[in-house]
């Protein structure tokens, strides 16, 4: 992941706040980053399943992977 010079900041300032907090909020803090990942993959997941026969794709191309007929 290519980082902006203002997401280094970001995650400099989120950095610094974390390890200024008690054991017990820092637990809540990875919580809700834990839970705002997930959020962003399922909305990625979802944004997948919405361009027309991926599944079908997907599943043939994992059938092809099993059968070794893949590209190096």
């Amino acid at each position: 992941m290519n980082l902006s010079a203002e997401d280094l900041n970001l995650l400099h300032q989120a950095e610094k706040r974390l390890k200024q907090l008690s054991p017990e909020r820092l637990r809540v803090a990875s919580d809700f980053l834990a839970y705002l990942q997930e959020r962003e993959e399922n909305e990625a997941t979802e944004e997948l399943l919405t361009i027309p026969g991926i599944e079908a794709e997907f599943l043939e191309a994992l059938q092809e992977a099993d059968a070794g007929e893949v590209v190096s």
